[in-house]
C-alpha cells in the first residue's frame, strides 16, 4: 500500500533549540547541542488512526550555529547525523544512516510589541535526513518561514512565546510542506526556565508516487536549566498524539546550548 511509505518518516525532529524570532547581537554567536532518541511501535494509517504495527527507532544529533552579522541580521548553520530503523508489515525492514547540512538567514524586521522575522535556508540531506523518503533517494529543500515572538508576564514570572509559520519547496517526487511551530516558555526562576512546544508539519497536495499526503503533530514539554552565565542544559520528552501516513512517535531530547 503506497500510503506505507510515509511510515518511514524520520523529522528532524520535535526539540531542535533554536533562538526563535530574535537575532543575536553584531559579534554574537550561540551554539545548540542536540541528541534525540525516538522511538515506535505504530503508525497512522491514511485516516489518522494509529494502528498500523511499526518497529521504529532513530538517534539524530544534531550541532546549530548561529552568528549575528548585524543586530538585525543572523546567520545560523546546521549539521545533522541520522541513525534509524524501521519496520512495517508492508515494506522491508530498513536501516538508514544519513547526514544532512543546512545554512540561512534571519532577518529582522520588525522590533516593538515583540520581534518579527523572516528567515530563509537551503538544506541538502541524505535519504532520511528530510520529512519523509522512500528509495533511499537524497534530496534538497527550500524554505522561507515567518516568525514572530513576544514577551510576557505571568504571576511576576518571565516568559515567551513564539509562533513560525513556513513554506518548504521539496525536491520532487516528495511533497513540499507547511509547519507551523508553537513554543511556550517560562520561566520559574532565574536559571530554571518550562517550554511547551507544538511542532506540525502538512505535506501539499503534489506528492508523486511512492509518496502520498500526511501530516504530522508532536507535542514536547522540556526544562531548560542555565548551568553558568554561558551554559544551559534542556531535557524534554515529546509524543505524537495525531497524524496521517506517519509514525506515532515518541522520545527524549537532550540539548546543550552556548552562548559567548
Amino acid at each position: 500500500m503506497r500510503w506505507t511509505v510515509a511510515a518511514l518518516t524520520l523529522l528532524l525532529g520535535a526539540g531542535g533549540a533554536q533562538a526563535g524570532a530574535w537575532t543575536l547581537k553584531q559579534g554574537h554567536w550561540q551554539i545548540f547541542s542536540t541528541a534525540t532518541q525516538s522511538r515506535a511501535t505504530a503508525s497512522f494509517d491514511a485516516q489518522g488512526r494509529g494502528r498500523v504495527p511499526t518497529k521504529f527507532d532513530k538517534l539524530l544529533v544534531q550541532n546549530t550555529v548561529e552568528y549575528g552579522l548585524t543586530s538585525a541580521i543572523t546567520l545560523f548553520a546546521t549539521a545533522g547525523y541520522a541513525d534509524g530503523n524501521i519496520l512495517t508489515p508492508f515494506v522491508p525492514p530498513t536501516k538508514a544512516r544519513d547526514t544532512s547540512f543546512e545554512a540561512g538567514t534571519r532577518l529582522s524586521l520588525y522590533a516593538g510589541a515583540g520581534r518579527l522575522s523572516l528567515q530563509t535556508s537551503y538544506k541538502t540531506a541524505g535519504a532520511f535526513d528530510l520529512s519523509t523518503s522512500a528509495g533511499g533517494a537524497a534530496g534538497r529543500q527550500v524554505e522561507l518561514r515567518l516568525l514572530y515572538g513576544t514577551g510576557f508576564k505571568l504571576l511576576r514570572r518571565d516568559g515567551f512565546a513564539d509562533i513560525q509559520i513556513a513554506q518548504r519547496w521539496i525536491e520532487a517526487p516528495r511533497p513540499n510542506e507547511t509547519p507551523l511551530d508553537l513554543t511556550l516558555g517560562l520561566w520559574l526562576t532565574r536559571s530554571l526556565m518550562v517550554m511547551a512546544q507544538s511542532f506540525n508539519t502538512m505535506s501539499a497536495g503534489d506528492a508523486a508516487p511512492p509518496y502520498t499526503p500526511y501530516r504530522t503533530h508532536k507535542l514536547e514539554l522540556s526544562v531548560v536549566q542555565k548551568l553558568s552565565r554561558h551554559w544551559s542544559l534542556q531535557t524534554g520528552v515529546f509524543y505524537s498524539p495525531a497524524g496521517r501516513n506517519a509514525l506515532v512517535e515518541k522520545g527524549i531530547v537532550l540539548s546543550l546550548w552556548t552562548q559567548d
